[in-house]
């Protein structure tokens, strides 16, 4: 078993994505956490971007500190009737899907959960199914899945894992993914959705676990963690990008994978590398001061090989590598933009200043995703 942070994988040359120069793209959800690193991966590669979020101007800010260039657009990616006509309206080879509702805690309703999770998805499909793909030999639709449609299944998690599902956000990813993978079995269309597990770096959300880290480390403070017994599998964001690049890149690919390391580290392990990396004290991580949740995913390693067989690649940035990264001053983009109802997570430092709160700031250990959302 490799150590935390080790990688194994050569990465191949990144030439290999130079097929989206001057390709209509468009990513909806460019603001938020992972949208964000794909629009900059697309303007990397010199793709003919367009953006959607649901904030222009805050957007904007992010993208302009990523140095990213391209059509900004701001609508509201609920409205799936809308989306679909704008779609329509650009004529885009191929659409990276980003936007999401429910992975943070304060975002519980469960409407809005499936008119973004699902419906989105559906909208979309429909929409780039009828527009001419031009020479763009790859995916039409890439999706970005959550590791929470597989919910307490147990195993070596594969595509073929029955998903079971307990949480509304769970559910209604999952709900968006078969309408996409229904969709491509039946008319063809290319399109993929990419399952992502726990994604990490520059612009993750107040008071998820590296965030926390971060401010406890630079305010040297104590931080209440749970036991960090359980496993998860810890994915670098910009990994996470290219490997959204390279599935929507695939001339021929299966409608769902896994985009993972394929390697299992325990939220104890990724919290003590962190502390070497960022200078904390063994007495500022406060392990067991709160309860494991219910919900917590326990599963054995992710199973990558559709990953490896369709892409030639998996995501290489150890963990001591990309806390480092995230460190980093001005780290590409970070600290994110988010709307103000983000800034009421229990574990964030502005929203406890707000309420007066006492003690050690607590961490949203992972569950499983630092998934997108319709930033």
């Amino acid at each position: 078993m490799n150590p935390p942070g080790s990688a194994t994988t050569p990465r191949p040359a990144a030439d290999s994505l130079a097929v989206y120069a001057g390709v209509p793209a468009v990513v909806l959800g460019a603001g938020g956490f992972i949208g964000r690193w794909v629009a900059r991966a697309l303007a990397d590669r010199r793709a003919d971007l367009i953006m959607i979020a649901r904030d222009a101007a805050r957007t904007g800010q992010v993208l302009d500190t990523l140095g990213v260039r391209g059509r900004l657009i701001e609508a509201d990616l609920a409205d799936a009737q809308t989306v679909h006509q704008m779609l329509a309206g650009f004529g885009p080879a191929v659409v990276f899907n980003l936007a999401g509702y429910g992975v943070d805690r304060g975002e519980r309703d469960a409407d809005l959960s499936f008119r973004l999770n699902r419906d989105l998805v559906d909208a979309v499909c429909d929409a780039v199914a009828g527009v001419p793909r031009g020479g763009w030999s790859g995916q039409r639709v890439v999706h970005a899945g959550s590791a929470l449609e597989y919910g307490v299944a147990r195993g070596n998690l594969n595509e073929d894992t029955q998903a079971e599902p307990t949480t509304i956000y769970g559910r209604s990813k999952l709900a968006g993914t078969e309408a996409l993978v229904r969709r491509s079995r039946q008319s063809g269309l290319a399109a993929v959705s990419a399952r992502l597990f726990t994604v990490y770096g520059p612009g993750e959300h107040d008071g998820r676990l590296l965030p926390s880290l971060l401010d406890a480390a630079r305010r040297r403070i104590a931080l209440d963690l749970t036991g960090g017994r359980q496993q998860r599998d810890f994915t670098y964001v910009e990994d996470v990008a290219e490997g959204l690049l390279r599935l929507g890149a695939a001339a021929a690919a299966e409608p769902l994978a896994n985009l993972a390391t394929g390697r299992l580290t325990t939220v104890r392990e990724f919290v003590e590398t962190a502390a070497e990396v960022l200078g904390l004290a063994a007495e500022q991580l406060r392990f067991g001061a709160i309860p494991t949740r219910p919900e917590e995913m326990q599963h054995e390693p992710v199973d990558i090989s559709r990953l490896r067989a369709v892409t030639g690649w998996a995501p290489a940035t150890g963990i001591r590598e990309g806390i480092a990264r995230t460190q980093e001053p001005g780290a590409h983009g970070a600290p994110a933009s988010f709307d103000d109802a983000q800034d009421a997570l229990s574990g964030s430092r502005r929203a406890r200043e707000r309420r007066g709160a006492k003690g050690p700031p607590q961490a949203t250990e992972p569950g499983c995703g630092a998934e997108p959302h319709s930033t």
